[in-house]
């Protein structure tokens, strides 16, 4: 059952930032979708589904973006599985250290990401920190938002339904 909610959430996440990407003048969007769900199962399952979520996620986005294949299965991958160790040895389940985490590992992301490529193309490593800062934020956000949601989902439908069924045996 994990393994098929993990594959899912990829897929998703993908399809989702494929979409966007399509949208965007110059492919570029300030959120990586693909990432968030990356560090949300890693957060969620641990270091080595995380790892694994990260490698997937990563070759199938280098793939669909038509960059070179690996750098982005590698940098997500590292980041998966750091993600989960640090999950697994400090207390993440309230919104400001998942907040943290997620603008944490972001910002490592883009960093791996584009010191590989800078080793592989042969060029400086040129890292743009105010478009970095700003995804990290939104990443987190969304991070945030999605654990949110997946947390009080069920129960926020309960509560309603029972709402509604009190209201309609009151007496006036």
């Amino acid at each position: 059952m994990k393994s098929l909610v993990v594959v899912i959430a990829l897929i998703v996440a993908l399809a989702v930032q494929t979409t966007l990407s399509g949208m965007m003048i110059g492919g570029r969007v300030p959120v990586n979708m693909v990432l968030v769900a990356v560090i949300y199962i890693a957060l969620a399952f641990g270091a080595v589904t995380g790892m694994f979520a990260g490698a997937a996620a990563g070759l199938a986005q280098d793939a669909l973006s038509g960059d070179i294949v690996g750098i982005g299965g590698l940098a997500k991958t590292l980041v998966g599985f750091l993600v989960g160790v640090l999950g697994a040895q400090f207390i993440v389940s309230q919104t400001i250290p998942r907040f943290v985490m997620f603008v944490g590992a972001t910002l490592l992301h883009e960093a791996v990401f584009e010191a590989l490529h800078a080793l592989v193309e042969g060029r400086r490593f040129a890292l743009k920190m105010s478009a970095v800062l700003v995804q990290a934020l939104l990443n987190a956000i969304l991070g945030v938002i999605a654990f949110y949601i997946v947390e009080q989902g069920p129960g926020i439908a309960q509560r309603r339904q029972m709402r509604r069924a009190s209201f309609g045996k009151r007496r006036f």
